[in-house]
């Protein structure tokens, strides 16, 4: 269920403006969608496991939080991330 070394390091390659900020917004933005996901399908194979449901609730929300911090701060990169990754507004 978690993210393998692998994906978490081509996410950060990928999103990370200098090299070593792998703690930026949009790093932590990318790698919480991408956890989303599995926690989704997840969510989708096994309906009653109420404490995956509480985890993705929790990720969600804390994407959320990013991601309006990160509109507030820098739009353009907010724009930007938004796109790649497929999310709407």
């Amino acid at each position: 269920m978690a993210l393998t070394k692998e994906t978490k390091e081509a996410i950060i390659k990928k999103y990370a403006k200098p090299e070593n900020n792998v703690g930026s917004p949009e790093v932590q933005i990318a790698l919480l969608t991408k956890e989303i996901e599995i926690l989704t399908e997840h969510a989708k194979k096994f309906p009653q496991d109420n404490s995956s449901k509480r985890g993705l609730i929790s990720k969600v929300n804390q994407r959320r939080s990013l991601s309006q911090y990160l509109m507030r701060t820098n739009s353009q990169s907010y724009e930007q991330l938004i796109a790649s990754l497929g999310l709407r507004k």
